[in-house]
């Protein structure tokens, strides 16, 4: 197996991962779903055309449309997806998660997932 080859595999895998946990953000507040697709997207683009297509054909590929049709997330879009995240993690650091290093990471994390969707992501044209 060649390096290219190698690099091809590593996309699809975490391309796959992506899509599994941007499915489970559809059903789960607080789990970002566009970010995750948009990141299948990308490396499936880089690696499989045939997982690129499956994808942009799923249910999944109104997210992608809706991001490329507005350059980005709305401002209303963006503040909805903060606030799931923020009180997701609240309950869960409150209510189930009784141990320190747990409750920091799952902080860490959310506060991550914030700063991506408020500042990494793109504006969509139209705010």
């Amino acid at each position: 197996m060649n390096k290219s080859s190698t690099k091809r595999y590593i996309f699809i895998i975490v391309g796959c991962i992506a899509v599994l946990l941007g499915t489970i953000g559809v059903v789960i507040p607080g789990l970002p779903t566009t970010p995750f697709i948009l990141l299948a997207s990308c490396l499936f683009y880089k690696s499989s055309p045939r997982l690129q297509a499956w994808l942009l054909q799923s249910f999944l590929g109104k997210y992608i449309q809706e991001y490329k049709k507005n350059g980005g997330i709305s401002t209303q879009k963006r503040i909805h997806i903060i606030l799931l995240m923020t009180t997701m993690v609240a309950i869960s650091t409150i209510f189930f998660i009784h141990t320190t290093v747990l409750r920091l990471i799952v902080i860490l994390a959310g506060l991550i997932g914030c700063i991506v969707v408020g500042f990494v992501i793109p504006k969509a044209k139209q705010d």
